[in-house]
């Protein structure tokens, strides 16, 4: 069975889940890279899109995430998407730290590095709720798995946030990203480890240097892992939407006090930067802004 049969197979399941959950669904269409249909209930509509391709098989709600009906839909197709996030080549170890980041490439708002402790039991709930990797996720999303992720996980999760003005001296200590990014993921590695004995770390790779924190004697007997794409693993992942809300919440708790600042590091973000720079200054923008960054010095040139 070839993807798109498997892909074809999975929306039919979907469909039937969703039919026999009392919402109307109309006929699966097959599109060039996908197949969907449409769930209805009232005057809402949600769209269930099965894709199959290079990276396998991928579903996807279109829709108001804040929809009863989408809520909904989201719950009945869980058991589902469960099935689907698991990879069978992916050899997980039965506990481990995950490790990520949020925020290193944005201009505005801060870093953050999280560790998330795993077992064989929170692992299952975590894949029930839908955890993958926060890049997958949209804002509403992280905010709704990040309050399940702790519930599921008790205290084992760690947070280290870097506003921007403490990044900013940081960095001119280290001299480079990556250096910053070891300490802020050894640090939150050495707050969760006051807390539990893990003898594996599974962190994303960010660089070809091992981590600070695994040349400390006391952690000898612990096995560190860097891989590209880590969020495959379900403790990462995890780790990537707890460090993306604490992200999200830097910038909604200045939006409360009025600055509703841009994320990224786009044009846009640019022009809103520099007319930011004329209005409150550079010693103001250090609080909001990451100075290393090329958005800075063009801003500041052109002054």
């Amino acid at each position: 069975m070839n993807l798109e049969e498997k892909a074809k197979k999975h929306i039919r399941n979907l469909k039937k889940l969703v039919s026999n959950s009392n919402l109307s669904t109309d006929e699966i269409i097959l599109k060039q890279y996908n197949y969907e249909f449409n769930a209805v209930y009232d005057k809402s509509t949600v769209k269930v899109l099965v894709y199959f391709g290079k990276k396998g098989i991928k579903t996807i709600l279109q829709g108001d995430e804040k929809s009863d009906l989408y809520k909904k839909v989201k719950s009945i197709i869980s058991d589902e998407l469960m099935l689907e996030l698991v990879d069978p080549e992916l050899k997980e170890p039965e506990e481990y730290i995950g490790t990520d980041e949020c925020g290193k490439g944005d201009f505005f708002g801060p870093l953050v590095a999280a560790a998330v402790f795993v077992n064989a039991h929170t692992k299952k709930n975590l894949l029930r709720i839908g955890v993958k990797d926060s890049k997958d996720l949209s804002d509403y999303q992280i905010s709704l798995l990040a309050k399940e992720i702790k519930k599921i996980v008790a205290d084992n999760f760690t947070v280290v946030s870097i506003n921007p003005k403490k990044y900013n001296e940081v960095y001119e200590r280290f001299g480079n990203l990556n250096s910053l990014l070891n300490w802020a993921h050894s640090k939150a590695l050495s707050n969760l480890f006051d807390k539990i004995d893990c003898k594996t770390v599974i962190t994303d790779k960010f660089s070809n240097k091992d981590l600070d924190i695994s040349s400390l004697s006391k952690h000898s007997d612990v096995e560190f892992i860097q891989e590209t794409k880590a969020e495959r693993y379900v403790g990462v992942a995890a780790a990537s939407i707890i460090a993306r809300e604490s992200f999200l919440d830097w910038f909604e708790n200045k939006e409360r006090i009025g600055l509703n600042l841009p994320k990224g590091s786009s044009i846009e973000t640019e022009v809103f930067a520099k007319k930011l720079l004329n209005s409150i200054g550079k010693e103001k923008l250090n609080e909001l802004v990451k100075l290393h960054f090329k958005t800075f010095k063009k801003i500041s040139s052109n002054r």
